[in-house]
C-alpha cells in the first residue's frame, strides 16, 4: 500500500508537467486548426463587445459551434502538394541527420567507453563542450566556415574545378543544413550510446573470441544488439528536434534548405494564418508520434523474438 502511494506521489509531478505543457497546448492547437482566421490575422474571435455595457460576450454556443469551425485549412494542406513535399523533405533531412549521427557517434561513444578512466572524463567534457557557447553563435560560426571566402570552400572549389566543373557554393544549400544539423545534434547521440556501451560486460566478447568469433562477428552478434537501447534513445533525441528545427535552415539554408519548422514559424509570425499553422503543427506532432510508435513497436517485436 505504501509502495503504491509512493509511486503515485512520484509520478504526479511528471504527469502534471505533461498535462500542462504538452496535452493542453496540443488540444488548444487542435482546436485552432478548425477555426477561421481572423480579419487581421490570428483566429476569428469567439467573443464580441457589448456596445451597451462594454463587456465581452461569448457569441458561440453548442448550437452555433459548427458555424465557427471549418476544414478549410486541412483542405488547403491536401490541395497544395508543396506542403506535403516540404514535410517529406524535412523527414528526409531528419532521417539523414540521425543516420549520420549514428555512423559518427557510435565509434566515438565506443572509443570513450573503452578508454582508461583517467581520459574518459576529459573525452566526455570535449563532447559536451559546445554546449558552453550560445547556439546561435555556433551556427553563425558555420556561416564563416562555409562562406565563399573560407578556406574550406576554396579547397573544395580547387578540387571541383580540377575535374572540369563549375565552382560550387557550400553556404545556403541543403548540404550546409545537414552539416549543421549533424553538428548540433551529435552530442545527443554520443551521450546515450556511451551510457549504454560503458555497461557492457567485456567477458562476453572474450568468450566469443575464445569460441573463434571474428572481430566483426563479435560486434554484430554481441555489441550491436546490446547497444540498441542506446541507439534508439539517441535516435529519438536527434530525430525529433531535427525534424522541427527552423533556426539552422533560417540562418544557413537559404531558400533551398527551408524545412517544415520554417513554414510553421512563417504562418504564425509573418503570415499570421494561425489555423493553417496549427494544421502544420498537428501534422508535425503526428509524424513524430507515429515514428516513436513505430520505433517502440520494432523494439517490442525484437524483445519478443529474443525471449520467445
Amino acid at each position: 500500500m505504501h509502495d503504491r502511494l509512493g509511486k503515485w506521489l512520484l509520478s504526479w509531478p511528471p504527469l502534471v508537467y505533461l498535462l500542462v505543457f504538452f496535452l493542453i497546448p496540443s488540444l488548444i492547437m487542435m482546436f485552432a486548426a478548425f477555426r477561421y482566421p481572423g480579419d487581421y490575422g490570428g483566429l476569428m474571435p469567439l467573443t464580441s463587445e457589448d456596445p451597451a455595457t462594454g463587456k465581452l460576450v461569448v457569441d458561440v454556443t453548442l448550437a452555433t459551434l459548427g458555424d465557427y469551425l471549418t476544414l478549410e485549412s486541412f483542405a488547403r494542406l491536401v490541395d497544395e502538394p508543396l506542403y506535403i513535399e516540404l514535410f517529406i523533405k524535412s523527414l528526409w533531412y531528419a532521417t539523414l541527420t540521425t543516420l549520420i549521427c549514428i555512423a559518427m557517434g557510435y565509434p566515438l561513444a565506443w572509443l570513450i567507453a573503452r578508454s582508461p578512466k583517467k581520459f574518459r572524463d576529459l573525452l566526455l567534457l570535449l563532447v559536451i563542450l559546445p554546449f558552453w557557447s550560445n547556439f546561435l553563435i555556433r551556427i553563425y560560426a558555420w556561416m564563416i566556415l562555409l562562406g565563399p571566402q573560407s578556406a574550406l570552400t576554396k579547397v573544395v572549389n580547387l578540387v571541383v574545378t580540377a575535374f572540369g566543373h563549375e565552382p560550387v557554393s557550400l553556404l545556403f544549400t541543403p548540404f550546409a543544413v545537414i552539416v549543421c544539423l549533424v553538428y548540433v545534434h551529435l552530442p545527443f547521440m554520443v551521450l546515450p550510446l556511451y551510457a549504454n556501451l560503458e555497461k557492457h560486460d567485456l567477458a562476453l566478447l572474450d568468450a566469443a573470441q575464445d569460441l573463434g568469433a571474428t572481430a566483426w562477428q563479435r560486434f554484430w552478434k554481441i555489441t550491436w544488439p546490446l547497444s540498441l537501447p542506446g541507439v534508439y534513445a539517441g535516435a529519438a533525441l536527434v530525430f525529433i528536434p531535427a525534424l522541427g528545427m527552423f533556426a539552422v535552415p533560417d540562418i544557413i539554408g537559404g531558400t533551398e534548405g527551408i524545412m517544415i519548422g520554417n513554414l510553421i514559424k512563417q504562418q504564425f509570425l509573418e503570415t499570421r494564418d494561425w489555423p493553417f499553422g496549427a494544421v502544420l503543427s498537428i501534422m508535425l506532432t503526428g509524424g513524430v508520434l507515429l515514428m516513436a510508435a513505430l520505433a517502440a513497436a520494432v523494439s517490442r517485436g525484437k524483445k519478443k523474438v529474443k525471449h520467445g
